[in-house]
């Protein structure tokens, strides 16, 4: 009868479960006039990439500084607060920049909403940049040497929020390159964000000191690059987003700027050059990664498929669990 149901699957393709043979071909994927079925977000790469990378060689620099004050190392303390301090400005600057208005910042501060990365993300900002720069003064005058150490501290504490809380912003859209890596993208950008952050400290601080920075930049490639394989091979076909125009280029520049860095890293550990060498190549990694997955994303909500043939076969392997009526 018409309008009832008969606990019947509908035949897909070649032979249903009785044996039967279907008499006509699965649909073909398509969308209404080809249009994207979500969106895409309207952010600028330089701004909101921008505002990944730095936020994430921001708090992953505030740790670090942290450990090399605890340390006894003086010159990758100062580099480290010095870097987390001028990342966390230029990022706030990109952020109102894509924002349009300054005020729209300050707005958001007028609730806090735990169930919105946004929300939390805007004071975890607040708060962690007056500490950031409170270390980074005390360290270069020298002066209240107590209140810098619990700005240090302070800043360390909240150092690793600001370096992941970004992933779980971009994982909670409908974005299909970004929602579908929710479990592995956290485990990318702090990754990323501790090579960026290794990478600096190569770069700049004292020969003589930058032992923690080479293993905290190892550290980092390897979490980044382990954690981005076991995302890309369980998104399935979503990972074409990653690996295709302007995003794959993208992320193969940032494997191969990392891998560079943490080989230079490892084999010029007491040569100047050497050193300032992988620190750039960490440090590009790290922008291209960001940058990468900013663009992946985009692509992905330009293509309807990337949306749509997920869910069908979702709703597929659904029907294929439930028993059927009789």
């Amino acid at each position: 009868m018409t309008g009832v149901a008969t606990g019947r699957a509908e035949p897909r393709r070649g032979r249903d479960r009785r044996g039967e043979q279907a008499m006509v071909p699965s649909a073909e994927f398509g969308s209404y006039y080809g249009r994207p079925v979500l969106n895409p977000p309207t952010w600028q790469a330089h701004d909101i990439a921008g505002y990944l990378f730095l936020g994430g060689l921001a708090g992953a620099s505030s740790l670090l500084g942290a450990g090399a004050q605890e340390t006894g190392r003086p010159g990758l303390s100062k580099v480290s607060k010095l870097g987390a301090i001028g990342a966390i400005t230029l990022s706030l600057v990109a952020l109102v920049d894509d924002l349009g208005r300054p005020l729209r910042f300050l707005n958001m501060l007028r609730v806090v909403k735990p169930t919105s990365p946004m929300s939390l993300g805007t004071w975890l900002l607040s708060g962690y940049a007056p500490l950031a720069g409170i270390a980074a003064a005390s360290d270069v005058t020298g002066r209240a040497p107590r209140i810098g150490a619990a700005a240090t501290a302070g800043a360390a504490i909240l150092g690793p929020a600001v370096a992941s809380y970004t992933a779980v912003l971009f994982s909670d859209t409908a974005v299909p390159a970004w929602h579908e890596g929710y479990r592995e993208m956290p485990f990318v950008f702090v990754g990323s964000a501790a090579a960026a952050a290794g990478g600096l400290g190569l770069l700049a601080a004292p020969t003589g000191e930058t032992g923690p920075a080479r293993m905290f930049a190892l550290l980092g490639v390897g979490m980044e690059l382990g954690a981005f394989e076991l995302m890309r091979r369980r998104i399935g076909m979503i990972a074409e987003a990653y690996s295709t125009g302007t995003a794959g280029r993208l992320i193969r520049a940032s494997k191969i700027l990392a891998l560079v860095g943490a080989g230079t890293a490892l084999l010029g550990r007491h040569r100047r050059l050497a050193g300032a060498l992988s620190g750039v190549a960490l440090l590009g990694a790290s922008a291209a990664t960001r940058f990468g997955v900013f663009h992946a994303g985009v692509a992905s909500a330009e293509d309807p498929k990337y949306t749509v043939v997920p869910q069908r076969e979702r709703l597929r392997r659904r029907e294929g669990q439930v028993p059927q009526a009789r």
